[in-house]
């Protein structure tokens, strides 16, 4: 069992990086034989990513959504997930192909993704009695104590009065 954190804790990034969510949605239940592959093809890619430290993920939490699954993923840069995506020696774009041969716009299971580029100190999280988790695996888990200890503070809003268009 992962080791909890009593307490308050934050995470810490230093430099830009990005936050890619990526998943699958079931949209057919009883064609297990569409689905299942697509759910089989991110652990793969996950495994491979985390083997070359060079790769620029950073961290993985994977979860379980409505009728899909979905994966949180830290990059160090968009530069380096968008590599990955297009490397003809990784296992994405077999993975993609296989999708498009056997799903296609057939319409029984959907795949979606969000990219965001987030600058240094533009982002806020807190974790309490957790272990570490999303950023602050990715990052440096804190103590959410001084400047960590409000979430305007942790955005870098301390001095606004509003916090509108800081």
């Amino acid at each position: 069992m992962a080791k909890i954190f009593a307490g308050r804790y934050a995470a810490q990034m230093e430099g830009p990086f990005v936050v890619f969510l990526i998943g699958m949605r079931v949209n057919q239940l009883w064609a297990l034989h569409k689905w299942v592959p697509v759910a089989r093809a991110m652990g793969p890619m996950i495994r491979e990513l985390m083997a070359n430290k060079d790769s620029g993920l950073l961290h993985v939490e994977a979860m379980l959504t409505w009728r899909g699954v979905a994966t949180v993923q830290y990059w160090r840069s968009f530069g380096q997930l968008h590599a990955y995506a297009h490397a003809r020696d990784a296992k994405h774009l077999p993975a993609w192909a296989a999708y498009n041969r056997a799903v296609g716009g057939n319409g029984s299971v959907g795949v979606w993704h969000e990219t965001y580029q987030v600058a240094e100190g533009r982002y806020e999280c807190v974790y309490v009695n957790m272990p570490q988790w999303g950023l602050g695996a990715a990052g440096e888990h804190v103590e959410a104590v001084g400047r960590m200890s409000e979430a305007k503070s942790r955005m870098g809003h301390a001095n606004s009065t509003t916090g509108a268009n800081d």
